[in-house]
């Protein structure tokens, strides 16, 4: 099968790359990602010679048409997305330029193309938020409520994506994942940075609110959640890919102060961002019943590992840090 990554140089999607190869040795993969300041080909350097890269952006329609008949792709997964909330705020216009017409864009080249399947990976918080003391979670019915400008424009990519299915045929599938934690995250998320500020002993900013969850879910166990949906799953189908283990970021802030041995003075509050969601949790018994996907990783066995990461890979994530076009530690709201 030849199966194309985007934003496979980001996070997430270069962890899928390393997770693809390895499982699917026989697979031709390529991996296509812009390169904006997220974008790290260091993270693809131990598997260079087992994918081909293509920089281009999925707004380019020309570029992505012309890649998918190059490669005769058979599968597309895309991870290609703005995703920094605190960024969507001081700049809403990149991420519905970049999560809607980019994603409609290589839908409009899948269609032309003819690929077998289109895997569109989608958020949590599309949904909106839940109270702190609910006892509900959400469902693959739930209504979107998005509350940011990042959840609106990874709805509108969701709906351009299910779009695509209803009026084209376009065979689809789309997974709404919980936050992700693991290596080769851009150090300007929640886990990474206040892990590298730590090593530092730099404040690590909590927003005010600091009792706000989010579920945790370990990179790899995303990984297998989309292989599973891709091999198993019913096109047109929605899946929740989640672990129901929620951690505050008071919670986070501890684990890390805790396993680096730091005292709780680099802890530093900072003011909530606008619109500052409280809470996500996914129901994902539906990829477990129907597909038999469950995670693997438990979170301290994950956090422990991810932390200890960051410490030996100084290398990776100290260039990195004076990318991130946002400082949370004066956010102003």
């Amino acid at each position: 099968m030849n199966i194309l990554i985007t934003g496979g140089a980001g996070f997430i999607g270069s962890n899928f790359a390393r997770y693809w190869v390895d499982e699917h040795p026989s697979d031709r993969v390529v991996v296509l990602d812009v390169l904006t300041y997220a974008g790290c080909r260091e993270s693809l350097e131990d598997i260079a010679d087992r994918i081909h890269f293509v920089r281009a952006d999925i707004g380019d329609l020309s570029a992505v048409e012309k890649t998918l008949r190059e490669y005769s792709v058979d599968v597309i997964v895309n991870f290609a997305a703005e995703s920094h909330n605190s960024l969507a705020i001081i700049d809403p216009t990149r991420f519905f330029q970049t999560n809607v017409i980019g994603t409609q864009q290589i839908l409009e080249a899948a269609r032309r193309v003819g690929v077998g399947r289109f895997h569109h990976v989608s958020t949590c918080e599309v949904y909106g938020d839940l109270d702190l003391d609910a006892t509900d979670a959400f469902t693959e019915e739930s209504p979107y409520l998005p509350r940011t400008p990042y959840n609106a424009s990874k709805a509108g990519a969701d709906h351009a994506v299910r779009a695509y299915y209803y009026t084209y045929d376009l065979p689809i599938t789309i997974t709404n994942c919980a936050n992700n934690y693991g290596p080769f995250q851009f150090p300007e998320k929640v886990i990474p940075l206040f892990v590298t500020n730590a090593l530092d002993d730099k404040p690590l900013p909590l927003y005010q609110s600091t009792g706000n969850r989010r579920e945790w879910l370990y990179v790899r166990d995303h990984a297998t959640a989309i292989d599973a949906v891709i091999d198993r799953g019913r096109v047109g189908e929605t899946y929740h890919v989640g672990s129901g283990v929620e951690k505050s970021i008071l919670d986070i802030a501890d684990l890390v102060l805790k396993h680096l041995g730091k005292g709780d003075d680099l802890k530093m509050i900072v003011p909530d961002r606008p619109s500052h969601d409280r809470r996500y949790l996914l129901d994902a018994s539906k990829i477990q019943r129907e597909l038999g996907w469950v995670p693997s990783v438990d979170f301290e066995t994950g956090i422990s590992d991810t932390i200890d990461w960051y410490v030996e890979n100084r290398s990776w994530w100290e260039p990195l840090k004076g990318r991130a076009p946002v400082n949370e530690d004066s956010w102003k709201g």
